[in-house]
């Protein structure tokens, strides 16, 4: 900082100090401070006032001097003189130099203004190219999201704009002052339209993404059915190789360890590529623009109009050509549609969530089960509802393998299933009809062994006589219906399993349907047709047909209108008299012992699954499993298979299963290879056995089905005495244990322990490769 001039307020003091003053230096030191301060405050005549006061100050004393000191006067005086003529030179040198100073001064005073214009220029253009800078920094910034956008780089231009926004625009707008503040308050008023433009731009993009996944939608069926076929035909061969591995359908566990080398991604390869990235871009963008939820509602939206484009209308006939194309194509849309809706969950979780996507299939199904079913109506080919059937199931196990629910589309193979069985009944009954209508119901003539083997392997007829005692020719008992009516019968079955035997999911439904429509046909035909014209050896043959196939109750229904037929039917010529109540009754007794056979076998297969842990370490918890499914089983076959029967018989039936299977049970402790039995292993069949006498007792006259399971149950109640004396005590053996076989009570005692082994602890996949049959 300069140091200030120093001023004078009177000069008198400064002209005697500057006169007074030691050496030349000193004088010229202190008289040029004070010329600059006369000359710049416009005091030169009270300087030079003040010099002349001085002057005659001085003159005075000289007087005065010379009055009293002459000679000294007079030295002084010529001295004075002297000094006085160096004064007027010295002032007209200083009048000179004060002149010179004050041009100077004037000179220095018009530069140091120029200065001073000088430097507030500088800083007027340093401020502007400041303000400029600031101003460009603002523009780049501008431009730069521009640019952004325009490169479809929507995100970074967003965070360009905000950048934008917190760095200089807000900063700038606050300060009311800043020379920007109109550039950046403009800028920042035109914030919104920029992000209206991204928002706009990114939505263009994705609606040609929409576009274009609407468009490959089919292609991406196509494929994933594709892939769904080589799976098929990998697990076929796996199965073929190891047929352990024929008990594991696609899309199981098993499958898809097997097949997880042979990965194939169905969106992206040669055919077909769907790239998500838009979509990506799209929901970052609302994610930055703060509106996931408006993007959400909008993208939600499009899909669902998307969805009702590959939809037909509910009036649309899409089997209108004969075949299954239009379906196929329907189809692989929806397969194809739901696959890229399951990949978009899965990319962009935040908006497309699991209700989302199962809401859109669910509508997709049921409006194509709705189009489908209503299109059946016009379809009479029987061959054409199996393509449609193979279809679907390939549609329903593509879309499993992608996590759908295929409940609703399982459910729908049931409408096919009896569209089918219904097309089958009726065409099989116009073929018994003319088969029977054309007959000419005589013996039916063989020629040769080939004829005779021939007959025999399409029907089931067994001759008493071994086939090298034949003589040819020969008649067989019956006419060439028969035969024939075989053959069709076959045909029906096969034409069943044709269209069950692969990607069916109801085989319970298939046996209950296959039954009634062998039923309805064989009823029909066999009751209506065939019992006022045969011989009784080709009816006896047609319910042996009936008792190999298991449909009793057709055969039970047979007979009985036979014998109601023989006793009293009557026609014009009077009552028609047939001699075959022996042989029906002989068909019926056989019957029922096939009956008895097919329960009793089903019962020992089941108790054989038993595997009592004799000397288990821990009691029971819940009833074995075979005991479960053994009388389900039992509740079952009674309620539907063997409903139509007599009473009579189906209590016979079950008490001959339920003492076949008390014996069958009674026979596992008895086992020589059980060599201990502890409490827990007695506990877990008393369990059982508890259990099955729960179920006869729910039955209809169950207090003599009950009869059956006493030695049973005795016999449980004998393991678990604690007092085994009492079975060798006779009155007391008598009265608690009566029914317990005298033989069997000792071995079964023999073989009871108290003790209850420790669990020996195994590595925890020990058993692994046994229970799977890795070995």
């Amino acid at each position: 900082m300069p140091r200030k001039a120093q001023t004078w307020d009177d000069y008198d003091s400064a002209v005697a100090q500057i006169i007074l003053a030691p050496s030349d230096s000193d004088f010229l030191d202190q008289l040029i401070p004070v010329l600059k301060d006369a000359t710049t405050s416009n005091r030169i005549g009270s300087l030079a006032q003040s010099l002349s006061q001085y002057a005659e100050d001085r003159e005075g004393d000289i007087e005065r001097i010379g009055l009293t000191k002459h000679e000294e006067f007079l030295g002084s005086v010529n001295q004075l003189q002297n000094v006085r003529e160096g004064t007027v030179a010295l002032t007209a040198e200083i009048l000179d130099l004060n002149q010179s100073i004050q041009a100077s001064t004037e000179k220095l005073a018009e530069q140091k203004q120029a200065l001073v214009n000088t430097r507030g220029v500088r800083q007027n253009i340093t401020d502007v190219s400041n303000a400029l800078e600031e101003s460009l920094k603002i523009l780049r910034a501008v431009n730069n999201a521009h640019e952004l956008i325009r490169k479809k780089e929507y995100h970074r231009a967003l965070k360009s704009l905000e950048d934008l926004q917190n760095e200089h625009l807000i900063p700038t707008i606050q300060n009311k002052y800043a020379t920007q503040y109109k550039l950046a308050d403009m800028i920042q008023r035109s914030i919104p339209t920029s992000q209206k433009t991204i928002s706009e731009s990114v939505m263009a993009d994705l609606n040609k993404w929409f576009l274009e996944v609407r468009e490959k939608s089919q292609l991406l069926g196509e494929i994933a059915f594709f892939a769904t076929q080589q799976r098929r035909e990998r697990q076929k061969k796996r199965a073929e190789v190891n047929e352990y591995l024929k008990n594991f359908k696609l899309n199981s566990a098993i499958e898809l360890v097997f097949d997880e080398s042979n990965e194939f991604d169905v969106i992206d390869n040669e055919e077909n590529q769907i790239d998500f990235t838009p979509l990506h871009k799209a929901l970052h963008t609302h994610d930055a623009l703060g509106q996931v939820d408006k993007f959400r509602v909008e993208y939600a939206a499009t899909r669902r109009q998307q969805k009702d484009l590959i939809m037909p209308s509910s009036s649309e006939n899409i089997f209108a050509g004969g075949d299954d194309e239009t379906l196929m194509g329907l189809l692989e849309n929806i397969a194809g549609f739901a696959i890229i809706e399951k990949a978009t969950m899965m990319r962009a979780p935040s908006i497309r969530s699991t209700i989302d996507v199962d809401e859109l299939w669910d509508s997709m199904c049921q409006t194509a089960i709705r189009v489908i079913t209503k299109s059946l109506q016009e379809v009479n080919d029987a061959d054409l509802l199996v393509k449609i059937k193979m279809n679907i199931a390939l549609f329903i196990e593509t879309m499993e393998s992608w996590g759908y629910s295929v409940t609703m589309m399982n459910n729908f193979q049931l409408t096919l299933f009896y569209k089918y069985a219904e097309l089958l009944r009726r065409r099989f009954g116009e073929d018994f009809q003319e088969i029977v209508s054309t007959d000419d119901y005589m013996p039916m003539a063989i020629n040769t062994r080939d004829e005779y083997q021939k007959v025999v392997d399409v029907t089931w007829f067994v001759d008493d006589k071994p086939v090298e005692e034949l003589v040819f020719p020969c008649v067989l008992p019956f006419s060439q219906m028969y035969p024939l009516c075989c053959i069709d019968i076959r045909n029906l079955l096969n034409q069943f399993l044709i269209f069950t035997s692969e990607h069916f999911h109801h085989p319970n439904v298939v046996d209950e349907t296959l039954r009634k429509s062998l039923d309805e046909l064989l009823t029909d035909i066999v009751c209506q047709s065939l019992v006022e014209r045969l011989n009784s050896q080709y009816l006896g043959q047609i319910v042996q047909i009936l008792i190999n196939l298991e449909h009793f109750e057709t055969a039970c229904q047979v007979l009985e209108q036979i014998l109601i037929r023989e006793r009293s039917s009557t026609s014009a010529g009077g009552p028609i008299i047939l001699k075959a109540t022996e042989a029906f009754r002989s068909y019926k007794k056989a019957a029922e012992k096939r009956i008895f056979e097919l329960v009793n076998s089903k019962i020992d297969d089941l108790v054989d699954t038993s595997d009592y842990d004799w000397i288990a370490t821990s009691p029971p918890t819940e009833t074995s499993n075979y005991m479960q499914t053994l009388t389900r089983y039992l509740s079952n076959i009674m309620n539907s298979t063997l409903l139509g029967l007599p009473r009579e018989i189906k209590e016979l039936i079950y008490f001959d299963a339920l003492s076949h299977a008390a014996n069958k049970i009674l026979a596992l402790p008895l086992s020589p290879d059980v060599k201990k039995i502890n409490p827990n292993g007695v506990a877990a069949m008393a369990l059982d056995v508890q259990h099955l006498s729960k179920f006869v007792g729910g039955l209809e006259n169950a207090f003599m089905l009950e009869q059956n399971l006493d030695e049973l149950q005795q016999t449980v109640a004998l393991m678990q005495t604690e007092n085994h004396d009492e079975f060798f005590d006779i009155s007391i053996r008598n009265k608690k244990f009566g029914r317990v076989d005298a033989m069997n009570g000792p071995i079964l005692l023999e073989k009871l322990t108290q003790t209850v082994d420790t669990p020996v602890r195994t590595a925890p996949l020990a058993n692994f490769s046994s229970r799977f049959g890795l070995r």
